[in-house]
């Protein structure tokens, strides 16, 4: 009777610990790149939920700490010089950069920032903040390879959850185009691992809508890891490449001409 008992409570525990394995399998399988669409690229500035989406990646951003991680990444690879211009990629709304500048304007001053994305989200409200801090902010509506074309002479760009919308062969023509005007470059991207992949299944948690929780799945599979961004930038002696996990979900990358 007590065997049977025994085997009685020990069953559901091996059907938990099968079901675990099962779903770590799943993850892993999962972590090839994948790059697909995401609902919020699709959606107008103007609809109810991608106004709410934009909400939850403020959120979204401070859990991640991506601002502080930035700001780091931005100070010690810039070796006390001040910058004369930032530009970021896929800037969104701005207030990711105004939360970095907030931390580097007391060293940094007199700076410059050019905003650029493909939908004008930049509120009055966040240019005034920047010229508090004394940044001038110039706000540019256009898609990053068109404008890149017509562009020279940069300084530091920036990008934050942008380079995962884009295949290899199309990063790769970014950075070549990066490479050739500016001096610096820094990216903070989803970590693409299991445990970033987890996670975003429960945004809903944090009130995230639906956008944003199947977004940020999108978003972890299309992220990156290892030294997968290191060896797509042109291969050339002048530049100091860092690459590597940070935070909880992020990963770091960090182009920096040695001259």
């Amino acid at each position: 009777m007590d065997v049977v008992v025994r085997r009685r409570i020990q069953l559901p525990r091996r059907i938990a610990g099968s079901w675990i394995i099962v779903l770590l399998l799943v993850l892993v399988l999962e972590m090839k790149r994948v790059v697909q669409p995401e609902l919020l690229d699709e959606l107008p500035p103007d609809d109810p939920r991608a106004k709410w989406s934009r909400r939850d990646l403020r959120r979204v951003n401070a859990w991640m700490r991506n601002h502080a991680i930035m700001a780091n990444a931005l100070q010690s690879a810039a070796n006390g010089q001040t910058p004369r211009q930032i530009v970021e990629f896929g800037a969104g709304d701005g207030r990711l950069l105004l939360r970095v500048a907030r931390k580097i304007s007391p060293r940094w001053r007199d700076t410059r920032a050019i905003l650029l994305d493909r939908q004008k989200n930049v509120t009055t409200r966040t240019l005034t903040a920047f010229a508090s801090l004394g940044w001038r902010v110039d706000t540019v509506k256009a898609d990053v390879f068109d404008w890149l074309s017509a562009a020279a002479g940069l300084d530091i760009v920036v990008a934050n959850l942008f380079l995962h919308h884009f295949a290899d062969a199309k990063l790769e023509e970014l950075f070549r185009a990066v490479a050739d005007r500016a001096r610096l470059f820094v990216a903070i991207e989803p970590r693409r691992a299991p445990w970033p992949l987890f996670c975003c299944r429960l945004l809903w948690v944090i009130g995230c809508n639906s956008v944003t929780r199947h977004d940020a799945v999108i978003s972890v599979r299309g992220g990156f890891s290892g030294n997968e961004l290191l060896t797509l930038w042109p291969m050339n002696k002048g530049w100091q490449l860092t690459e590597r996990r940070t935070g909880f979900f992020s990963h770091l990358f960090v182009a920096r001409r040695k001259d």
